[in-house]
Protein backbone atom coordinates (compact mmCIF):
# COMPACT_ATOMS: atom_id res chain seq x y z
CA UNK A 1 0.00 0.00 0.00
CA UNK A 2 1.54 3.30 -1.04
CA UNK A 3 1.68 6.43 1.15
CA UNK A 4 -0.94 8.29 -0.91
CA UNK A 5 -3.55 5.64 -0.14
CA UNK A 6 -2.62 5.70 3.56
CA UNK A 7 -3.10 9.49 3.64
CA UNK A 8 -6.44 9.04 1.88
CA UNK A 9 -7.63 6.54 4.49
CA UNK A 10 -6.46 8.79 7.34
CA UNK A 11 -8.32 11.77 5.82
CA UNK A 12 -11.52 9.75 5.46
CA UNK A 13 -11.31 8.56 9.06
CA UNK A 14 -10.53 12.07 10.36
CA UNK A 15 -13.42 13.53 8.38
CA UNK A 16 -15.83 10.90 9.66
CA UNK A 17 -14.71 11.48 13.25
CA UNK A 18 -15.04 15.23 12.78
CA UNK A 19 -18.61 14.83 11.53
CA UNK A 20 -19.54 12.33 14.23
CA UNK A 21 -18.07 14.18 17.20
CA UNK A 22 -18.40 17.80 16.10
CA UNK A 23 -15.69 18.98 18.49
CA UNK A 24 -12.84 17.73 20.62
CA UNK A 25 -11.46 19.00 23.89
CA UNK A 26 -8.48 18.54 26.15
CA UNK A 27 -7.33 19.68 29.57
CA UNK A 28 -4.28 21.90 29.79
CA UNK A 29 -2.54 22.22 33.12
CA UNK A 30 -0.48 25.34 33.73
CA UNK A 31 1.65 26.11 36.73
CA UNK A 32 0.97 29.65 37.85
CA UNK A 33 2.99 30.05 41.03
CA UNK A 34 5.54 28.07 43.02
CA UNK A 35 6.36 29.24 46.50
CA UNK A 36 8.74 26.83 48.20
CA UNK A 37 7.07 23.43 48.57
CA UNK A 38 3.68 24.83 47.57
CA UNK A 39 2.77 25.14 43.91
CA UNK A 40 -0.45 26.44 42.47
CA UNK A 41 -1.67 25.07 39.19
CA UNK A 42 -4.68 25.77 37.05
CA UNK A 43 -6.43 23.25 34.82
CA UNK A 44 -8.03 24.79 31.76
CA UNK A 45 -10.40 22.88 29.55
CA UNK A 46 -9.98 23.87 25.93
CA UNK A 47 -12.10 22.75 23.00
CA UNK A 48 -12.10 23.10 19.24
CA UNK A 49 -15.23 22.89 17.12
CA UNK A 50 -14.79 21.06 13.82
CA UNK A 51 -16.83 22.72 11.05
CA UNK A 52 -19.08 20.46 9.03
CA UNK A 53 -17.51 21.64 5.77
CA UNK A 54 -14.05 20.59 7.01
CA UNK A 55 -15.23 17.04 7.75
CA UNK A 56 -16.93 16.74 4.37
CA UNK A 57 -13.88 18.18 2.58
CA UNK A 58 -11.57 15.70 4.32
CA UNK A 59 -13.78 12.80 3.26
CA UNK A 60 -13.96 14.04 -0.36
CA UNK A 61 -10.20 14.63 -0.62
CA UNK A 62 -9.47 11.28 1.02
CA UNK A 63 -11.82 9.53 -1.40
CA UNK A 64 -10.16 11.27 -4.35
CA UNK A 65 -6.74 10.18 -3.12
CA UNK A 66 -7.95 6.59 -2.83
CA UNK A 67 -9.55 6.67 -6.26
CA UNK A 68 -6.86 8.50 -8.23
CA UNK A 69 -3.76 8.61 -6.03
CA UNK A 70 -2.59 5.08 -6.59
CA UNK A 71 -2.71 5.18 -10.39
CA UNK A 72 0.59 5.24 -12.20
CA UNK A 73 0.66 6.64 -15.64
Amino acid sequence: MNPVRIVGIVLILAGALGLALGSFSWTKETETAKLGPISLSVKERQSVNVPIWAGIAAIVVGGALLAFGGKKG
